[in-house]
Formats: structure tokens, C-alpha cells, sequence
């Protein structure tokens, strides 16, 4: 109950920054659409000349498309200030200030900012996954309501995790922010099906970085592609790792911290 109060106490604070820039942040939440919209667009085209994407059809490569968004922008909603530790917090020697408080760490560079630009992604997602429901003839039942409510929020964890993995190496260089989004420009691939690509690429987003447990593989089972198994079990279990490993990383850059002034 502590740390909820706390986590309220920077959300209000933070939104007291949004507001003094209305602008910034309306035509923030609108370029996140027209970003989605564009990738609409390019899959629409290819689909024009393509009916079918190595057995997946239209509405099933937007289902796909538009779940990929919900935990991207849930992770993108609440863990955006993971960009800015693994880029300037700790070259300009803000990262002690979190040291010297009486709270997690981590909780507080996670708290610190609430990206309400997320709020375009997240929306984009839910009209795509709405609006390709029908088409792509999947059926609703409460057993896949609560599936997708889980994978949607085992998802977000794995973007976070990858994200505080790639951050936490600011603990030992100060700067990892190119690291952090070269492996995260990885997730674009998980926009779409996994089986249009070669092995190696299939194995990296499986086994290495597991963007392909974000959508690919919990999506898979709407449009009845991959089994429950895998989307489920799998889509956990690489959540619960892939986290292990970011917090144990995130841990031991602590011990080997060494502050770099300001």
C-alpha cells in the first residue's frame, strides 16, 4: 500500500508537467496514431497484390498487428523512463538521487514518468483487434477472454524486461541507449507472423529476445495458428524468465555502480 500511494503521488505530479504542454501532449498521443496508421497501411498494400502471407490472410495479420499493441503500450504507458536511465539519468549524475532515498530504486526510475503518448498505441490496438474479430472469425468465450487479459499482461512484462535488461548495462558503461534500441527495434518484427521467417530469425525472437511471445505466439491461438500450449504456458514462462534475468542484471549493475558526478 506504501509504494501505491507513492506510485499515485508521481503520476499526479507528472501529469501536472504534461499539463503545462497540452500541445506537446495531444500531438504526442496523435503521431503515435499516424505511426500505427502508416503500418495499416503498408500491410493493406501488400495484401493487394498478396491475398495470402504464407497461409495467413488480411484480418488475420491486422489481429496480430493490433494485439502487438496492447503490450507495447501498456510498457510504453508505464515504464517509459527505462529510455531515459539507459540514456542521460546516469551520464548527467541523476541516478543518485534514487540511491539516497528510502524506496526501490527501480520503483522510482519505473514511477518517475507515466507516458501518456502511449495512450494513441494502445488505442490503435484496441480498434484493429475490434475490428478484425469478425473478419478473422474468431470466437469469444470468458475461458479466451481471461487467456488474452493474461498473455496481454505477460506480454507487457517481457517488453519491460528486455527494456530494464539493455538499461541496467547503463550501471557499468553510463550509456546504453543505442544498445536498448537496437534490440528493441526487434519487436517490429513480432508485428507480424513468425512462420514468414527464416529459422534464425525464428530463433532469436523465441530463445534470445522473446518478442515473439508478445504476439505472435498468444495471437497464434485467437486465429487458431499455434496451441495453447505455446501461447499460454509459453508466453508465461518467458515472461517469468525473461524478468528474472533483467532484475538479477538490474541487481549486480547496482553493486558495480560508481556515481559519475554531476
Amino acid at each position: 500500500m506504501r509504494y501505491f500511494r507513492l506510485y499515485v503521488m508521481f503520476v499526479t505530479q507528472y501529469l501536472k508537467m504534461l499539463m503545462e504542454y497540452k500541445a506537446d501532449f495531444l500531438i504526442g498521443i496523435l503521431g503515435f496514431l499516424f505511426t500505427q496508421g502508416s503500418g495499416i497501411a503498408f500491410i493493406w498494400l501488400v495484401f493487394q497484390k498478396i491475398p495470402h502471407l504464407n497461409g495467413w490472410d488480411f484480418h488475420q495479420v491486422v489481429f496480430i498487428y493490433g494485439f502487438a499493441q496492447l503490450p507495447r503500450g501498456l510498457d510504453h504507458l508505464l515504464t517509459d523512463n527505462l529510455w531515459l536511465l539507459s540514456g542521460q539519468i546516469i551520464v548527467r549524475g541523476e541516478f543518485d538521487r534514487y540511491l539516497l532515498r528510502p524506496v526501490n530504486p527501480l520503483f522510482q526510475v519505473v514511477a518517475e514518468r507515466f507516458q501518456f503518448d502511449a495512450l494513441g498505441e494502445l488505442l490503435v490496438g484496441i480498434l484493429l483487434v475490434g475490428m478484425a474479430l469478425p473478419y478473422a472469425h474468431i470466437s469469444i468465450t470468458p475461458f479466451k477472454a481471461l487467456i488474452f487479459v493474461v498473455v496481454i499482461l505477460a506480454g507487457t512484462v517481457i517488453y519491460t524486461s528486455v527494456k530494464l535488461f539493455f538499461a541496467s548495462m547503463a550501471l557499468w558503461i553510463q550509456f546504453s541507449q543505442a544498445i536498448l534500441f537496437m534490440n528493441y527495434q526487434l519487436s517490429n518484427f513480432a508485428k507480424y507472423p513468425l512462420s514468414i521467417y527464416n529459422k534464425v530469425v525464428r530463433g532469436i525472437l523465441t530463445f534470445v529476445i522473446p518478442f515473439g511471445f508478445t504476439a505472435y505466439y498468444p495471437a497464434g491461438y485467437f486465429v487458431d495458428k499455434v496451441d495453447l500450449a505455446h501461447a499460454l504456458w509459453g508466453t508465461m514462462a518467458a515472461a517469468a524468465l525473461s524478468f528474472a534475468v533483467a532484475y538479477m542484471t538490474w541487481l549486480k549493475g547496482l553493486k558495480s555502480y560508481q556515481s559519475v558526478g554531476n
